[in-house]
């Protein structure tokens, strides 16, 4: 059994267990959080898409809240002396996924 889950802009193909990455989540380390905006679950019944998705979730515990590694952009214009250096860190949410519903 396994779920379309949409968060954050994107979309993830999640099962049970299942670890993952999301954008940066309002809850804290060892809460649970419920996914309810899904594009489709496929499962004993086949495959469920549109309105038959409502009143249906995918619940997950939170793993870390944490930031991912630092990206450097670098611009520069050659004989012009212009050189501009920056950092990003993007914030996201581990999470594992407990059930399906």
């Amino acid at each position: 059994m396994y779920a379309v889950v949409c968060t954050g802009g994107k979309q993830y193909k999640v099962a049970v267990n299942d670890v993952l990455r999301v954008e940066k989540l309002p809850a804290q380390q060892g809460e649970t959080v419920e996914f309810t905006d899904l594009a489709l679950i496929s499962g004993e019944n086949g495959i469920l898409t549109g309105t038959a998705l409502e009143g249906r979730k995918v619940t997950a515990s939170v793993l870390v809240q944490d930031r991912a590694k630092k990206v450097l952009i670098f611009k520069k214009k050659k004989r012009k002396n212009y050189r501009r250096k920056q950092g990003h860190r993007q914030a996201f949410t581990e999470v594992r996924i407990t059930g399906i519903e």
